[in-house]
């Protein structure tokens, strides 16, 4: 028992390494999407609108943004501030899915499950990044380790822990949704069980049942109700990204049926093999085009499926329906698959699978081979460091992946004269938030801290697009900040305003009128 809280120990400690380290500079820059997240965190903070949703960038539910905005209130407007709660999430998801697989399975299994999960590039890279995803497999975690532990204890204020839990990861991430399926099975197993002992048991399952349900209901109803008076946001990024969302709207029904079962199977067959063969081609998600799971490790996730397939008994049958039920909101999108992010809620049960591989390996070779177990765990985690920092993280696809110009931009921009007009510029507007601003703003705004119209008074900093502008902005004098380094725009802006001049001594272009 001593040796696995010291081994326990060992693994948090490496997991949180591999979480924190360096945190304010890798990634690198800021993508729009979390500084999008981040300007939400000002209107929070400083105009009091706290939201259950937040519509802008295709909606997103608001707890993880409301999170954020507490680490920012104590942090400031940097990009790590909306970052660190992810590297929090990410690291209590390791300790949950110890205790998890520990309740499902055995001490050793629940061991090798959590170091699979510390060491995973796929999880460290989403604990290190401002997406809300990231909460969805801490909440499935912890939910299901309480409802098992009420289960096996059959005290009500566990399964009221657990029903808690399950409600508030319907604020996480929209794959989530369909959770309450996979709670299907261990509630039927229980109500079962209790049917066969009821004569002598001393708990009423229905009752523990109905209150878990109850409570989720009760987490979960916030948003609910957001979404009864909002149903566009219900359906809002799911129907856009949806397989049966095909090009011709005027389509017949069974058209889009037979064109959408095709293109399930055909984002089933990618999404399957990303584990072991092709994965995320996104390097915000991924080592671009590389398996989610290094090849040793996608060894033994294959002989953990094939393990549970040959047995398909309890508690193997709930991590096959894990598997299967998150599977699918991946497979129904017809995004850029295959899909890392969308398929976070996966990683809990691939780890699982990838420790019963090694428990089965492990049971059969002999006790003096097993010192090279431990050397592969040493292998695994500098494989691991040396992928995310030293191959990925300096990789210029990885600093274009996250708009690190623009980051550099907005560093930049706080370091000016206030007595100067400073204008940012861009003649892209193909994406824009629900107020119409374009996204490439977003991390300025953020770091900047110029939301609001007082703020961006006081700091002299204004956004345009390039026919905004004209001479009368910078008279006196101005500085201008173009987004997008384009010939085109330079032209427009100096045949508007004769006297500016180019300045790259910054390291990217700038416009001065002074």
């Amino acid at each position: 028992m001593k040796n696995s809280v010291y081994w326990l120990i060992l693994i948090i400690l490496i997991a949180g390494f591999l979480r924190f380290y360096d945190l304010k500079n890798t990634p690198p820059g800021l993508w729009s999407d979390e500084a999008m997240n981040g300007t939400n965190t000002i209107q929070a903070l400083e105009g009091n609108k706290w939201k259950i949703f937040y519509p802008e960038n295709f909606g997103r539910e608001g707890l993880f943004i409301n999170i954020q905005s507490l680490s920012v209130a104590v942090f400031g407007h940097t990009p790590w501030a909306l970052r660190l709660p992810s590297a929090i999430f990410g690291l209590l998801t390791v300790l949950g899915l110890y205790f998890l697989t520990k309740e499902l399975f055995s001490g050793r299994v629940a061991l090798f499950a959590s170091f699979f999960l510390a060491t995973s590039f796929w999880h460290i890279n989403f604990s290190r990044m401002g997406f809300r995803a990231i909460m969805a497999p801490f909440f499935l975690i912890w939910s299901f380790y309480f409802l098992f532990l009420g289960i096996r204890k059959k005290r009500e204020s566990i399964f009221i822990l657990a029903g808690l839990l399950l409600g508030l990861g319907a604020h996480s991430y929209i794959a989530y949704r369909v959770t309450p399926i996979i709670a299907l099975l261990p509630l039927w197993k229980f109500y079962k069980n209790w049917q066969l002992r009821r004569p002598t048991s001393n708990y009423c399952a229905p009752c523990l049942i109905g209150l878990f349900i109850f409570m989720a209901f009760l987490a979960a109803l916030p948003l609910l109700w957001y979404y009864a008076q909002n149903p566009a946001d219900f359906l809002g990024r799911t129907s856009a990204i949806s397989i049966f969302n095909i090009p011709q709207p005027l389509a017949p029904t069974p058209i889009k049926l037979v064109w959408g079962l095709g293109q399930f199977s055909e984002n089933l067959v990618k999404t399957l093999g990303m584990f072991n063969f092709v994965g995320d081609f996104n390097w915000r998600h991924n080592f671009a085009g590389s398996p989610q799971l290094w090849w040793p490790i996608g060894i033994l996730f294959l002989i953990g499926i094939w393990l549970s397939l040959k047995k398909i008994k309890w508690p193997e049958s709930f991590l096959l329906l894990w598997f299967v039920v998150m599977i699918l909101p991946v497979a129904l999108s017809n995004e850029s698959l295959p899909h890392a992010l969308r398929a976070i809620v996966l990683i809990p049960p691939v780890m699982i699978f990838v420790a019963l591989g090694l428990e089965w390996f492990w049971g059969k070779i002999r006790s003096s081979l097993k010192i090279f177990i431990f050397l592969f765990f040493i292998v695994a985690t500098i494989y691991i460091f040396n992928q995310y920092f030293f191959r990925w993280a300096p990789n210029f696809n990885v600093y274009e992946a996250f708009e690190t110009d623009i980051t550099e931009r907005a560093n930049w921009l706080n370091g000016q004269p206030k007595d100067i007009k400073k204008y940012v510029v861009t003649d892209s507007v193909d994406k824009v938030d629900v107020r119409g601003a374009p996204m490439s703003f977003q991390p300025i705004i953020f770091i900047t801290d110029t939301f609001f119209a007082k703020k961006q008074k006081e700091k002299n900093i204004y956004y345009l697009t390039a026919n905004q502008i004209g001479s009368k902005e910078c008279d006196p004098k101005c500085i201008i900040v173009p987004i997008d380094a384009k010939p085109t725009i330079y032209k427009t802006l100096k045949q508007k305003i004769p006297n500016l001049r180019l300045d790259i001594s910054p390291g990217f272009v700038v416009l001065k009128n002074y």
